[in-house]
Order: structure tokens, then sequence, then C-alpha cells
């Protein structure tokens, strides 16, 4: 199954802007659904932005418009832009895989994390003035 490895994270003030990046070991089309989610302290994983196998994206609402998803087939990379960050955004943001969300279930939810089947180990992203 994909390896996937994030980069991209670090410490930003209020409106800056990070570029996240998952190198995955195959081809993203291997993959029906992939997907960004954001982790802070307990909490269980939200998802922020998901991507299907065809390139149908979807953002979470507290995100749209700032954040974007996007791939590069050639490189076997997942990226998520995030503009205008606010503290907030602040957590550890993982990329992750699924074999099994197809269609409309790679969608933004509370129930998304439970059909991901590989995860990266996260990459911190920090915003604070």
């Amino acid at each position: 199954q994909v390896q996937l490895v994030e980069s991209g994270g670090g410490s930003v003030q209020p409106g800056g802007s990070l570029r996240l990046s998952c190198v995955a070991s195959e081809p993203l089309d291997t993959t029906e659904c992939m997907a960004w989610f954001r982790q802070t302290g307990g909490t269980e994983r939200e998802a922020v932005a998901t991507m299907e196998k065809d390139g149908t994206t979807r953002a979470a609402r507290r995100v749209k418009g700032r954040f974007t998803i996007s791939r590069d087939n050639a490189k076997n990379t997942l990226y998520l832009q995030m503009n205008n960050l606010q503290p907030d955004d602040t957590g550890v943001y993982y990329c992750a895989a699924s074999y099994r969300m197809r269609g409309g279930y790679c969608s933004i939810s509370g129930t998304l994390h439970g059909g991901m089947d590989r995860w990266g180990r996260g990459t911190q992203v920090t915003v604070s003035s």
C-alpha cells in the first residue's frame, strides 16, 4: 500500500501562507480518495480538503476560499496551499489516502477519517503573532 510523507509545515504570522506537500510512494490514481486532515491536541482529526480520483475537490467550510488542494501526478504529490492563515488553523496536518471512499464518500465529514487506509506522519503548522 502507498506510503505518504508530508512536508512544508512551519510557523507563520496571521495572514501568512504555507504550502504543504505529500509525496506518495505510488501514483496517486491508485487510490480513490486523497485528503488533508488537521488535528489539534487530543481532538479527532478533522477533514480539511479532499480530492477524488477524478480530480473533484472539496474543502471544509471554514477554509473555503483560503485553502486549495491540488496534485501533480507526474510527481506523485498532493498539495495543500494555505493562504490567509489564522491562529485557529494551527495543528498537525496529515495527508491520507483511501482505496475505499469513492465518489461522494470522499467528502468533508466527521466520519471520513475512519475510511482512510494510509496516513502520513503529519507536519506541524503554527499560526501566531
